[in-house]
């Protein structure tokens, strides 16, 4: 399974934030959209991410005011991606190590879309039921 299969599956939406964006604005957009994390882009490419893990962080060092602060004063500027030919158990094998939950795909340097560890949980469990399924009809039919 590849990451191109998950994104032809689930969509390439992509929900950015441009650098200047106030860190309430953006707050409001995750809990809106019902997601962890935002691209941080400009012109077209990636500035940063801002996960719910950067705004807790943030929100314990500093408090309240910070909210009024730019998503680049908070976001995660190093920003690890991956092709849409990668396959799920190297992406899972990198979210594991470089502990984080999202990771933006990339292909010919243009942003295709964004893959989170419940997008790879949710294919894993289908696979599985599949399997199972796949296994139930044999056995019936020997």
């Amino acid at each position: 399974m590849t990451v191109r299969a998950i994104l032809d599956s689930k969509g390439h939406q992509i929900q950015s934030a441009g650098p200047e964006v106030n860190l309430s604005v953006a707050i409001r957009t995750l809990g809106e959209r019902k997601i962890g994390a935002l691209l941080v882009m400009k012109e077209g490419r990636i500035e940063g991410i801002l996960s719910e893990r950067d705004i807790v962080r943030v929100l314990g060092e500093c408090g309240a005011g910070v909210l009024d602060q730019p998503v680049s004063a908070v976001m995660t500027r190093k920003v690890v991606s991956c092709k849409p030919s990668d396959t799920v158990s190297a992406i899972m094998e990198m979210m594991t190590v470089g502990k984080f939950r999202h990771l933006p795909v990339v292909e010919d340097g243009r942003v295709v879309g964004l893959i989170s560890i419940g997008d790879i949980v949710k294919q894993r469990v289908q696979e599985y039921e599949r399997e199972q399924e796949a296994l139930r009809d044999y056995i019936k039919t020997a």
